[in-house]
C-alpha cells in the first residue's frame, strides 16, 4: 500500500462545491488521488453512476483541479478492496459536523482492520460546511436555485435552461 495514493468515495449525487473543496486539496496532498462513485444502497439515487462519473469529471476539469485524478465508480464489494486493488493507503472524507464525525469513525475504524486503511478527515471550507447533496437535492427537486452549492456542469445539468438562476 502506499500512502502517496488516496481514494476519495462518495455518492456524488450530485457533486457539490464541498466535493470540489475537498478534491482539490487532497490532489494536494498526495501524488495520485482516485475520486470513487459509490453506491449506497441505503440511499435512493437521483443520477445515475455514469452521469455522476461524467459531472464530476467536468467539473474537476472545469474548475482547473490539478493533479494526478482518476474518476472511478466501485459498486463490487467492500470500499476497502477498491483501496488496496489500486495500491492506495489513505483514504479522504470530508466532515462538515459531527453527525459526519460520529457516522465516519466507525466505518475509518473498521476499514484500518480490515485492510490496514488510514483515513484521513478534512474540515470543509467554511462557505460548504452545510452543503449536502441530499440537500442540493431535495432544493432541485422544489425548483430552487442550485448554482450557490454546485460546480456550474452541475448547475446546468440540473436545470440547462438556466430558468432557476437567480
Amino acid at each position: 500500500m502506499n500512502n502517496r495514493i488516496a481514494v476519495v468515495p462518495g455518492s456524488f449525487d450530485p457533486p457539490t462545491l464541498g466535493h470540489l473543496d475537498v478534491i482539490r486539496r487532497a490532489a494536494g496532498l498526495y501524488d495520485q488521488l482516485h475520486v470513487l462513485v459509490v453506491h449506497n444502497p441505503g440511499k435512493e439515487a437521483m443520477l445515475p453512476i455514469a452521469q455522476r462519473l461524467s459531472l464530476l469529471e467536468q467539473s474537476i476539469a472545469d474548475e482547473g483541479i490539478a493533479g494526478d485524478i482518476v474518476v472511478a465508480s466501485w459498486s463490487m464489494g467492500l470500499l476497502v478492496d477498491y483501496v488496496t486493488d489500486v495500491g492506495a493507503g489513505v483514504l479522504v472524507k470530508g466532515i462538515r459536523s459531527q453527525v459526519d464525525v460520529a457516522y465516519e469513525t466507525p466505518m475509518a475504524i473498521v476499514n484500518r482492520h480490515l485492510a490496514e486503511v488510514e483515513t484521513v478527515f478534512l474540515l470543509p471550507d467554511p462557505s460548504h460546511a452545510l452543503v449536502s447533496s441530499s440537500l442540493v437535492r431535495q432544493v432541485a427537486s422544489l425548483g430552487g436555485d442550485v448554482s450557490p452549492f454546485v460546480p456550474s456542469a452541475v448547475a446546468r445539468f440540473l436545470d440547462p435552461t438556466g430558468s432557476r438562476a437567480g
